[in-house]
């Protein structure tokens, strides 16, 4: 087995946050969806890249930006951390800063300086639009901050049209991270949609991409109702099984390593079609095979207990040790839901938990209670209609292999044997 095997087999995964994959399937749908929106002449709709962690978010806005290059738009944009809605003028130096990236290269006429002499044509002074000049130019402009950036924004449009292009994007991930604080009166997340409202109005073609988790939108439209129109919501989903089987075999094409019918199956079945999930199992498990035809080794099938247990302490251990004991209870009661990983109500936890566990009863006022900090940890969203999700994919798997462990350990899902590999000549 070990006959012919190259000195250097390299791992096409990669798991990790942003990473991207070495074949990026399914999403052609939202490709598409895009691409409507990059053929508005007047900005009535701005994009929002919405989903749960793992899903391929940031990936999948870093493809969009070649196809909005390639149809003639300029692209600017970065991570949204929380620092960037301290303030409002926070917020006003995030995009300046993003949009010199992209005017820094044009030459603008600052004014006209009279020439020495009598009869001497005037000078004509130049400066680039850089980003001391944008700051220049908005701090001198009156106003409050969103009367500053309007003209700032509407200005650079008047010399960046000039260039043919057909507009700007702002793209911007972990757009979730964006926040009004009206205890200390500053609306960063108000001023960011009262000023690209106003100048889509007046015809500039500065269009708004943000990635988020599912709390995003719902966030936007409590800031500003006109949200609701201002924004097209395309929402993730899981990979289909056949979308997973492909992004599981392509990058081994060519690869002296490659899965198997059995393998790709019992893959789709531990990830569920989260691309995250896929790169970190196929990583793990391909470094294993590796490893045994190496050294002449034989290896039965995927190693699925180890590496569930590694992905478990690499990924959920960390989200998981956030909650209080008390809220662990109350995560293990949602996770015996039959609807945990879609949606649940208030009444549903409390009336499973009054007929399933005596000992952990809780009242409506403090579910609710408790769901609202969990919010705040990260692990539960609540969504427009009165229902709440885990924040986190597959947590309820992780929540169910917690109880096991305590019995009979790792879940059955996780026994299944497979004749996983196959090895190419």
């Amino acid at each position: 087995m070990a006959t012919d095997v190259p000195d250097k087999i390299t791992n096409p995964f990669r798991p990790g946050a942003g990473h991207m994959p070495p074949y990026l399937a399914g999403r052609e749908k939202e490709k598409q969806e895009f691409i409507k929106l990059l053929g508005q002449e007047l900005i009535l709709e701005n994009l929002i890249l919405t989903g749960l962690r793992g899903l391929g978010k940031t990936v999948l806005l870093e493809t969009f930006k070649p196809i909005a290059i390639q149809m003639g738009w300029l692209w600017a944009g970065t991570d949204l951390s929380e620092s960037t809605s301290i303030s409002e003028e926070s917020l006003a130096v995030r995009l300046l800063t993003d949009i010199s990236v992209v005017t820094s290269s044009v030459t603008i006429a600052t004014s006209a300086i009279p020439s020495i002499g009598i009869g001497a044509e005037p000078k004509v002074q130049e400066t680039k639009l850089d980003f001391q000049t944008l700051v220049t130019m908005y701090s001198e402009t009156p106003g409050l901050v969103a009367d500053k950036l309007k003209y700032v924004l509407e200005t650079v449009w008047s010399f960046l049209s000039a260039g043919q292009k057909r507009g700007l994007i702002f793209a911007y991930d972990e757009a979730q991270n964006l926040a009004d604080h009206s205890a200390r009166d500053q609306y960063p997340l108000s001023l960011l949609l009262d000023v690209f409202q106003s100048i889509q109005r007046k015809g500039v073609p500065f269009m708004l991409a943000l990635t988020g988790l599912p709390t995003l939108f719902p966030k936007l439209v409590e800031a500003r109702t006109f949200s609701e129109r201002m924004f097209r919501v395309i929402s993730l989903d899981p990979l289909s099984r056949d979308e997973t089987k492909l992004a599981i075999s392509k990058p081994t094409e060519g690869h002296p390593v490659q899965f198997s019918a059995d393998s790709l199956d019992l893959i789709c079945n531990i990830t569920n079609g989260y691309p995250y999930f896929i790169q970190y199992v196929c990583r793990e498990t391909y470094d294993v095979w590796v490893q045994s035809l190496v050294a002449g080794e034989d290896a039965s099938g995927i190693p699925v207990k180890e590496i569930v247990r590694k992905l478990d302490s690499d990924f959920f251990a960390g989200r998981w040790a956030r909650a209080t004991d008390r809220q662990r209870d109350l995560l293990t009661i949602i996770a015996q839901l039959s609807n945990c990983d879609a949606e649940f109500s208030v009444k549903e936890i409390v009336d499973f938990a009054a007929d399933n566990d005596s000992e952990r009863s809780f009242s409506s006022s403090h579910v609710n209670q408790m769901l609202s900090n969990l919010s705040d940890s990260g692990l539960i969203y609540k969504n427009r209609y009165g229902k709440y999700s885990f924040a986190v994919p597959l947590l309820g798997q992780f929540i169910r292999r917690q109880m096991e462990s305590k019995g009979t350990g790792i879940l059955s899902l996780f026994e299944q044997p497979a004749s996983a590999w196959r090895v190419t000549q």
